[in-house]
């Protein structure tokens, strides 16, 4: 979630770099190519401390998946009266704890959606983010792999491996594609709206620190997953995934009706994340302190590299 906390803790490695600038561009100091690279954070793929990172974030997308997944299905094959009320519960527990070892270290994205709404903040830049994503996907297809060899088949087919299932297979009830994107789409915005306002947010981030910020980022989570199995109640739908990459393993190496609607856990979240960022830009400045490295900013991004106008974009090379 790249709180802000986490940034205070990083390895202040000794750097130097220089600007592309708007006079730079129109005398021909810097070509066209040297400032898109520079824009997109290109330096950062020879930055052996960013795929630490992306590594980090395969291992714990991996691992997430995994306890996600075995501990929802676990909750849906109990045999207590209120199961969706356990589903929430263990969200949030295992949300908050990955999130507390990981923000340090990477952000605690372990999802796309987070990644994608940091990239379009300009938190993260455009080279990192596509790494990441590839990394949570890559760490979702291990997880489905270790989750594929130690469960029972038949509680993996019952359940759709932990709600992944867009429609119904005979043995599993879905929901449809229509009422399934409107779900993700919502319930991510609200997730977004709580849990990343605040861990963007520099002042108020600082003053609740790690454990806060990472329960409220978990607890909307929780309630998000809450909302969606309430009014759902279909055992091959768990709730919101929030999370694209968690059902991209079982849809490709199961298929079929995995598959079939496995794009609404992607476009519902992207869709979110774009009204979100758009959202965002409205809100009051003088309730928010914003995280300073927007140089990246998709927005700003855009204006300069169409007429070299916007904040200049910094290419940092390690001594």
């Amino acid at each position: 979630m790249d709180l802000i906390v986490s940034h205070e803790a990083a390895d202040p490695l000794p750097s130097q770099g220089f600007s592309i600038e708007k006079n730079e561009i129109m005398n021909g100091t810097i070509t066209r190519r040297e400032m898109f690279l520079a824009c997109i954070g290109f330096y950062e793929f020879f930055s052996p401390k960013m795929w630490r990172a992306a590594f980090t974030e395969l291992v714990a997308t991996a691992f997430l998946v995994f306890t996600l997944t075995t501990s929802i299905i676990s909750c849906l094959d109990s045999h207590v009266s209120e199961q969706k009320l356990l589903v929430p519960i263990a969200v949030f527990i295992i949300a908050f704890l990955f999130l507390m070892v990981t923000v340090p270290l990477s952000g605690g994205h372990m999802s796309p959606v987070f990644t994608f709404i940091a990239a379009l903040k300009g938190i993260v830049t455009l080279a990192r983010a596509a790494t990441y994503v590839l990394a949570q996907c890559l760490g979702s297809i291990v997880g489905f792999l270790i989750i594929n060899s130690v469960m029972s088949h038949n509680a993996a087919r019952r359940y759709s491996l932990g709600g992944c299932l867009i429609g119904g297979n005979g043995t599993s009830a879905g929901i449809s594609a229509e009422t399934a994107l409107i779900l993700e789409f919502t319930c991510t915005f609200v997730v977004l709206f709580v849990g990343v306002t605040i861990a963007f947010d520099k002042r108020r981030c600082k003053e609740l620190g790690l454990v806060v910020a990472c329960a409220i980022v978990a607890g909307a989570m929780a309630i998000a997953v809450f909302v969606s199995i309430t009014v759902t109640q279909k055992p091959g739908y768990a709730g919101v995934g929030l999370n694209p990459a968690r059902c991209l393993g079982p849809a490709l190496l199961h298929g079929g009706p995995l598959w079939q609607g496995h794009w609404v856990f992607w476009v519902g979240p992207f869709l979110a994340c774009v009204v979100y960022y758009g959202f965002a830009k409205t809100l009051p400045e003088e309730g928010l302190v914003w995280e300073d490295k927007f140089e990246h900013d998709i927005i700003n991004l855009a204006r300069v590299l169409r007429n070299g106008t916007g904040t200049s974009c910094h290419l940092q090379t390690k001594k």
